[in-house]
């Protein structure tokens, strides 16, 4: 009898520590998918990290991740008199020894007078626009070092992936609500969005451009703008400029809004400060419209010819007339790139400086030609 309780309980400490091994197993698996860390990079060791703290996704949420820049982000409000009559949000990706440089939007600075900066807890100090470029809609602020809070660490959207957790950190719709993070995932990269900026004292007039753009299902309103977009370890990875609305459409449009890659917004920066507070762009010298247009100019344009940038006309003495572009021609590619439509031309135009040299190639008569074009401003 003792020794088959003795089996019994052998049985039962075996069973039990079987279980306990499983168990282990599985919250390692588990915490393996939270961090989002693929298997194979673990192995090898090929997962850099340059952060200070790591932090995961949790069934608790991401509060870890939130503390680590809640204190970087701030509002910008714009201010008229001592009165506040327009704000937006920003963060603090910078310092040195005598200031701290915040990022956010052109389209909340833009022809502000004076600026205060609101931090978490209250305090505010006066901010100085160094730069601000409406294409890339980033703005440049600086203010007293001593003011500052925190700096926010800068991750890279590159390597995200859609359904990666993000999140944003801003001010939408109403002081009361101040420093609101909103959490989603990333739902798509690469989304070319049109912008369009209608002229303030003449509107017959706009000026439209595409964007290359973060697509996130976080919620952001009015007052996000400029604010932060990270990773679920608390690094930016995009800076919140826009979202799609249904304001004057009958179609229902909920959480799609958009972030400016934390890689361009960089690069901008760096220009801006580099250059005055500005960004010379170069100059083809030629009217663009679509293939549609063709025949309100006067154009006699094949209806093989679908995509394409429709020259309308071309300015005299322009590094476009000197190569020998002409009206009714029709511009397909930019080096490698190709062009579907003149807000295409512009995008992959703005990605050259000044001085450098492409190859365009256009349509002329259905036949295609190429020329080699040395930009100039």
């Amino acid at each position: 009898m003792e020794k088959k309780e003795t089996k019994k309980d052998n049985f039962g400490i075996k069973l039990m520590v079987g279980a306990l091994v499983v168990i282990l197993v599985v919250v390692v698996i588990m915490d393996l998918v939270d961090s989002y860390v693929p298997l194979k990079d673990i192995l090898t060791k090929t997962v850099n990290y340059t952060t200070q703290k790591e932090v995961t996704v949790t069934d608790e949420g991401i509060a870890d991740a939130v503390e680590k820049l809640y204190d970087a982000t701030v509002i910008v409000k714009i201010t008229n008199g001592g009165k506040v009559i327009g704000w937006g949000s920003g963060v603090v990706y910078n310092k040195d020894q005598k200031y701290g440089y915040i990022f956010t939007n052109h389209h909340v600075v833009e022809d502000a007078r004076d600026i205060v900066i609101e931090y978490t807890d209250g305090t505010e100090t006066s901010g100085e626009v160094l730069g601000s470029d409406e294409y890339a809609d980033v703005a440049v602020i600086r203010v007293d070092v001593n003011t500052i809070k925190a700096v926010a660490e800068i991750g890279k959207s590159e390597g995200l992936r859609p359904g990666d957790t993000v999140f944003a950190v801003g001010t939408p719709i109403d002081l009361a609500y101040k420093f609101t993070v909103t959490r989603g995932i990333l739902s798509g990269k690469d989304r070319m969005v049109e912008m369009t900026n209608n002229d303030r004292y003449n509107m017959s007039a706009s000026d439209s451009w595409y964007m290359n753009l973060l697509q996130i299902d976080a919620s952001i309103n009015s007052g996000n703008s400029g604010g932060p977009l990270a990773n679920s370890n608390g690094e930016v990875i995009g800076i919140t400029n826009s979202k799609l609305s249904s304001t004057y459409s009958s179609t229902s449009i909920e959480n799609i809004g958009f972030a400016i890659p934390i890689e361009d917004a960089l690069s901008v920066a760096d220009k801006l400060i580099n250059n005055d507070g500005k960004i010379e762009r170069p100059v083809l010298g030629v009217s663009m419209v679509t293939i549609e247009a063709a025949d309100y100019y006067d154009i006699d344009l094949s209806s093989d010819v679908t995509e394409g940038a429709l020259v309308a006309d071309v300015t005299k003495g322009s590094v476009a007339d000197k190569a020998g572009l002409k009206k009714g021609d029709v511009i397909i590619k930019m080096e490698d790139y190709k062009i579907k439509d003149y807000m295409y031309l512009k995008y992959y135009l703005y990605r050259y400086d000044i001085g450098d040299t492409i190859k365009i190639t256009y349509l002329r008569d259905n036949k295609e030609k190429e020329v080699s074009i040395t930009l100039k401003d």
